[in-house]
């Protein structure tokens, strides 16, 4: 069988290590396609081999012809060719298919690893290059070597070896490190005191949430990062860092965990339940996160430092994460207050073990001896003060560490660590409502992370004291302060029709208002919320009689207190209100808030933040006349000030902020990409002046998806293209489930991704391009999204037809039965309509049938109609739009890299196959609406980037969309072919009359395997 990227070289085709000797392009140093194709034949021929081992040379055989029946543009070469290919699949049995099935789907995962595994690599190369170009920078200006400027230098032996080092990885677009930002800073004359304040101002949040368009199971990462720790070691043997005589044994390894992984369920087995995805989630934080976070501040100190040597580095939580997985319950009735409790239960047990193991480290490492070493008398002190409250410690070690005192101190922090996980684990066992929650003796745990902190920071302050110093002890003091005794921080987030109908409940109960609450007008509810929340009268009885959902609401707010409690608030402090409309929908939380105990009338103080979540384009557009109105309510304002007091006195405030969420999957759905990004831009801007207004700070919380119809896309480039000050040092941005593993599953990768973040928040603050506040240029993003959002909506929600459409030939009724999430894929009960699809199924089922409808639908015509006013000039001002305005070019770019996904050849075919005759005509009629707007707005794209095909400017991407491209279709074939047969055998049953020989259940199982399998070759779900 043939590798999808064919070589010439007959080295490659070799498996020893003699006839493995590699040309200089493929040295470890090389970015080169080369070296990644060298590595995707190693892994595409020990594919072959296994599935040759394992099913036999039949199966191999059949891959290949379905695979040679496709370009490697992956497009169909003919009809005839098309028609051979679907006689072919459609006579397949079905273990053939779903065995091709598996085959494709695994092959997929494999590159997809590779390609991990060369973008780490590339980016380690680039890294090191940024720091040998620093260290000739530095060698040059202090004298030690000649400028390259001076021709008597050229002959410098020590400058050829440099420059040789330096030139050895090529240039690659910029990107966003630490390394590069503090020079280009520097050349661009920024002043220190502006970049010093920015760094002691930076608040990075990363949300992982429970979106879980991640389908792969949690067995299959752990097989996948195997594989990549194997590929690291064959760098090393190509670096000739080991024996070449290693490369048969490695080679063997990645054969045993091929197969492994061919023999293991690529389904999960059962619906997961929010603890298996709050599991699956906090994996990334075990195995990468916890160790990744000292070396990036490590590495911003390292680069600061070299450029900036007289700033102050960042404080070390200047990166934060903060999850929903556990605790978010819009429209997931099996996250419960008794699940978030347990999930806050879970962060701690996690976190606290990794503590003692860094602890245990520690004791081992920190011998130093009072013969020695001088200890200052706090130590001692403390040291007297542990006997007391552990005595069994000193009894067990005071002899062993008489005169080691630093292991005695740390034998007494672990212990106490110990107890404090044994504690939490009952906890965790036990029952949430508990009147008394598990006491030990207080002396003998840690009840926060502070005190904890403190401990080390006592340990540290005397190993400095002593002109010593202990990298290990400030990596954990690092972590600590980062993640505490909480790992991330809980965001509650709820649908704002729940509070109004749960008050609307508790007010008919009391009889208190003349009419429903739901029935008041929006004037009258702010002035009852407002009046409720200033009296300290209690309105909801201890006793609830309530529905079920109303009795949930409010026992999530008690939940919240008692999380508080127990953890501390930053455990939770944001509670974020999906849907938001009105003023009403925040102060109907805060006034629930005010009966959980979390929010005091009389002080005006609280410890939890309402967050309204602005989702649709009416919303977004409303947004800063809600967020006015809300500054100017006193009651409001006192709280973001730190209450009454401090709002009377200023010298007391906290500065006020103020946290306020977009989300792009919802307007993005409701009226298409051109207008969702617009209109969240617009509203950012918008935002920032009405609190810039109010002397308020402002966080923008973006609730981007994985994929680029929900707001995914590199979120460097994303991130610069914000709007003016609506970063200003401080960003808050959703990581969602299938974006997790390529970001966080290694090391190097999660590293540059939180890198790039941060120099991204940087740059985005310190250097504001302007363009966004040129009115004439907003007039025609105005009109273009205006144009945009009608012809998207013309089809989405005025073509009468599109519904059955959708329904008819994307998979989404399969998608719907994938076991991937513990959330229905709609709201309201499950209702056939796209009003209650959420953004997720809606996106995945898109990518499925290789159209991705909602990432560039509606673009094309919007372009064309300006373009048709002034056909030269207006294209000349589109293509300055794109090189000089950050927000254009993101959205240009993200267009265009979801245009060279699309395959309308395997489009046509999925609408042939499984649309019914009588329907034929009419999901034509959609289709070639579709069809027509995609040529539309690929020709406009390429004009306005000035590209020969799409993705020319970003050659790494192209190779990787090609690479899978060719594979793809068949697999699409399969998937067609037996939703095909799932749906007829679910339509004879229902007639009474089963002839299939296949069971639901299998053929199911194979139509959910083509799922899996193109969702991992396209690398985007949903």
């Amino acid at each position: 069988m043939s590798s999808t990227l064919q070589f010439s070289d007959d080295a490659f085709r070799s498996g020893t290590a003699t006839e493995l000797k590699v040309d200089q392009d493929l040295a470890p140093d090389s970015t080169s396609d080369l070296f990644l194709r060298h590595r995707l034949k190693i892994v595409e021929d020990l594919w072959e081999a296994v599935l040759q081992q394992e099913c036999g040379q039949q199966l191999v055989d059949l891959l290949q012809q379905l695979r040679s029946l496709h370009s490697p543009e992956g497009e169909v070469l003919s009809e005839s060719e098309e028609t051979n290919a679907l006689k072919f699949i459609e006579n397949l049995d079905l273990n053939e298919a779903i065995r091709t099935a598996r085959a494709f789907a695994l092959y997929f995962q494999l590159i997809n690893i590779v390609e991990q595994h060369y973008e780490q690599r590339g980016q380690q190369q680039q890294y090191r290059a940024e720091q040998q170009a620093a260290l000739r920078e530095d060698l040059m200006g202090s004298g030690l070597i000649p400028d390259e400027s001076d021709p008597e230098a050229k002959g410098s032996v020590l400058h050829a070896n440099l420059l040789e080092k330096s030139l050895k990885a090529p240039p690659r677009r910029e990107v966003g490190t630490f390394q590069a930002v503090f020079p280009k800073l520097h050349r661009l004359n920024v002043p220190p005191r502006l970049i010093q304040g920015m760094i002691d101002q930076l608040d990075v949040r990363l949300v992982f949430t429970a979106h879980p368009t991640e389908i792969v199971r949690h067995t299959i990462r752990d097989k996948q990062r195997r594989i990549a720790k194997i590929l690291r070691e064959l760098d090393r043997v190509d670096e000739g860092l080991t024996s070449a005589i290693e490369l048969d044994d490695l080679r063997e390894r990645l054969m045993e965990e091929i197969r492994l992984w061919w023999r293991t369920d690529e389904l999960h087995q059962f619906k997961p339940t929010v603890l298996d995805e709050v599991d699956f989630t906090l994996h990334y934080f075990e195995e990468v996160l916890f160790e990744a976070i000292p070396q990036l501040y490590h590495r911003f100190c390292r680069a600061l430092k070299g450029t900036f040597p007289r700033l102050r580095p960042p404080k070390h939580n200047f990166c934060k994460f903060g999850s929903w997985v556990g605790s978010d319950r819009d429209g997931n009735p099996s996250v419960t207050p008794e699940i978030t409790w347990k999930t806050a239960c879970y962060q701690r047990n996690l976190v606290l073990g990794k503590y003692i193991q860094s602890v245990s480290h520690l004791i081992n490492l920190l011998s130093l001896s009072l013969h020695w070493s001088d200890v200052l008398p706090e130590l001692l002190e403390s040291l007297e003060q542990d006997q007391v409250r552990l005595p069994e410690v000193y009894e067990q070690l005071a002899i062993r560490y008489r005169q080691e005192p630093y292991r005695l101190k740390l034998a007494y922090i672990q212990k106490r660590l110990e107890n404090t996980l044994d504690r939490s684990i009952k906890l965790y066992n036990g029952d949430y409502l508990q009147s008394e929650l598990v006491e030990v003796n207080p002396a003998a745990i840690y009840r926060s992370g502070e005190e904890f902190l403190k401990e080390l920071q006592l340990i540290q302050h005397n190993i400095k004291e002593t002109g010593l110093s202990c990298r290990e002890l400030e990596a954990l003091i690092c972590q600590v302060e980062v993640y505490g005794f909480n790992l991330a921080h809980l965001d509650i987030r709820q649908e704002s029709s729940r509070h109004s109908d749960t008050l609307t409940e508790i007010a008919e109960y009391l009889q208190i208002l003349p009419t429903s609450y739901n029935d008041l007008s929006e004037e009258q509810k702010v002035l009852w919320l407002a009046t409720e929340l200033q009296t300290r009268r209690p309105l909801i009885p201890a006793e609830l009689s309530f529905s079920d959902k109303a009795n949930e609401t409010i026992q999530t707010l008690r939940m919240v207190r008692k999380l508080q409690r127990e953890f501390g608030n930053e455990i939770c402090t944001t509670y974020i209100i999906s849907m938001s409309h009105n003023v009403s929908d925040l102060l109907e939380v805060l006034l629930l808030a005010k009966e959980a105990g979390v929010y005091d009338p009389a002080t005006g103080m609280g410890t939890l933040q309402v967050v309204p979540l602005f989702e649709t384009v009416e919303d977004l557009q409303r947004a800063p006349a809600v967020m006015q109105e809300l500054f100017e309510l006193p009651l409001y304002r006192a709280l973001l000030s730190g209450g009454f007091e401090a709002e009377a006195h200023p010298e007391l405030a906290t500065p006020p902020l103020q946290e306020v969420m977009l989300g792009y999957s919802d307007s993005n759905k409701d009226s298409g990409f051109l207008s969702s990004n617009w209109e969240i831009h617009k509203a950012q801007q918008a935002l920032q002046a009405i609190s810039e207004k109010h002397g308020v700070a402002i966080r923008i919380f973006h609730g981007r998806g994985g994929s680029v119809g929900r707001g995914g896309g590199p979120a460097y480039d994303a991130i610069l293209a914000q709007p003016g000050r609506s970063i200003d040092g401080r960003i808050k941005i959703t990581e969602q489930g299938e974006v997790l593993a390529s970001k966080y599953n290694l090391p190097e990768l999660a590293l540059y991704n939180l890198e790039t973040i941060t120099t991204a928040v940087l740059q985005a603050s310190l250097l504001r391009s302007g363009f966004d506040d040129i009115q004439p240029w907003h007039e025609i993003m105005e009109e273009l999204a205006a144009r945009s959002r009608s012809h998207y909506r013309n089809l989405i929600y005025e073509q009468p037809d599109f519904l059955d459409f959708f329904l008819n030939i994307t998979p989404i009724e399969e998608i719907s039965q994938l076991q991937i999430s513990s959330r229905p894929a709609r709201r309201s009960g499950g209702k056939k309509d796209l009003s209650s699809l959420r953004a997720i199924p809606w996106v995945f089922s898109w990518t499925q049938i290789r159209v991705l409808l909602p990432s560039w639908y509606g673009v094309g015509t919007a372009l064309k109609s300006f373009l048709d006013e002034e056909p030269e000039e207006n294209l000349k001002l589109l293509r300055y739009f794109y090189y000089k305005w950050p927000f254009f070019k993101m959205v240009i770019s993200k267009c265009e890299m979801t245009l060279s996904k699309v395959d309308l050849n395997m489009a046509q075919h999925y609408l042939e196959e499984l649309g019914h005759s009588e329907d034929r005509d009419r999901f034509e009629r959609v289709f070639q609406q579709i069809v027509s707007e995609y040529y539309l707005t690929r020709e406009l794209v390429l004009n306005i980037t000035g590209h020969e095909r799409l993705l020319d400017g970003d050659p790494d991407l192209q190779r990787s969309v090609q690479l899978r491209n060719s594979t793809i279709v068949p697999l699409g074939f399969l998937q067609v072919s037996l939703i095909k047969r799932l749906r007829q055998h679910k339509a004879t049953a229902a007639a009474g009359a089963i002839r299939s020989r296949y069971s639901r259940g299998e053929l199911l199982r194979g139509a959910l395997l083509t799922i899996n399998g193109i969702a991992a070759g396209m690398r985007n779900t949903g």
